[in-house]
């Protein structure tokens, strides 16, 4: 399996006519936030793969659209809530779930909250959004083996790859989400990397937390070097 990772920075590498040959082989992408719909709807369009979404603390024009859909109320979508909105082919999984060429991914999108403003939380009303997810989730263990494969948001975990300013805290709610989910991937955005040096990998306990700012690719037909772990109470 291999999943093209972007958040937060129009890449051109992503964005050109030579994407295709660099990312054609990919199964499908994630966007972890904070990037405008139409760069999404250009990625789906050339690749013609499944491009899965959340929302950041910026990108936020057509948030109100996504966020006050009624979910089908149909029994066979009864678990299949992400379908994609007429206005681009990505498909939105912010607080939802849903099952791409097999990977279990869920959805967590938004920052702390710092200011007045949408797509912001405080880290009890993101539990909250965490606990939007439990039914599924637990469907998913009984019937698929397994809580998760995957949790895209947008802000980083409490202490890993987050800043010091507030805007750029992480969420302890997510460090409590990995420990008892056990993902084996959280995909985050919202952290700029300006300098390669930068870790981009830690591991915390059995997930491997990664920044795809920019871009990021993850090969998992590969044998995957061992990330530092974090160190967090």
């Amino acid at each position: 399996m291999k999943i093209l990772c972007i958040s937060d920075h129009i890449d051109p590498l992503v964005y050109t006519s030579s994407i295709k040959e660099r990312f054609g082989d990919v199964d499908f992408v994630i966007s972890a936030g904070d990037l405008p719909l139409d760069y999404l709807d250009f990625i789906v369009s050339s690749l013609n793969k499944p491009l899965l979404f959340v929302f950041g603390n910026h990108d936020l024009k057509d948030f109100a659209l996504y966020k006050g859909r009624a979910l089908p109320s149909a029994p066979v979508h009864l678990f299949e809530e992400s379908d994609p909105l007429p206005t681009t082919g990505a498909i939105h999984i912010g607080s939802r779930t849903c099952v791409e060429n097999g990977i279990l991914v869920a959805g967590l999108g938004g920052s702390m909250r710092y200011r007045p403003g949408e797509n912001q939380y405080t880290d009890f009303q993101m539990y909250l959004e965490i606990i939007k997810l439990i039914p599924r989730l637990l469907f998913n263990r009984l019937f698929r083996g397994r809580y998760l494969d995957i949790l895209v948001t947008h802000a980083s975990p409490k202490g890993i790859h987050d800043k010091e300013d507030k805007c750029h805290w992480g969420f302890k709610s997510f460090l409590w989400f990995m420990r008892v989910f056990k993902p084996k991937y959280l995909i985050h955005g919202h952290i700029h990397l300006y300098d390669l040096s930068e870790v981009r990998v830690t591991r915390y306990e059995e997930t491997q937390v990664i920044n795809a700012y920019s871009h990021f690719v993850i090969n998992t037909n590969e044998d995957e070097e061992e990330a530092p772990a974090a160190s967090l109470l």
